[in-house]
């Protein structure tokens, strides 16, 4: 039982935070870079962002929703 838990603990120390582990490198030797990252993360997320908002205005220009107060069964 106590290998198991070890080779968990191999799994997640060797393979899984790898790319954390080069990113904490990278940090000391090029700040801008490192950061660079989790500016690709932000602008992806906030195109995705974008893109359903206009789909939900799409949607709301279309008049395609029932906004009674009867529409949902939880109201």
């Amino acid at each position: 039982m106590k290998d198991f838990f070890y080779a968990i603990q191999d799994l997640f120390v060797n393979f899984l935070f790898a790319p954390f582990d080069a990113l904490r490198v990278l940090e000391l030797k090029n700040w801008f870079f490192a950061n660079a990252v989790s500016w690709l993360f932000f602008i992806i997320g906030f195109a995705a962002f974008v893109y359903w908002m206009i789909q939900l205005k799409g949607y709301n220009d279309n008049n395609e929703e029932d906004k009674s107060v009867s529409a949902h069964s939880y109201l």
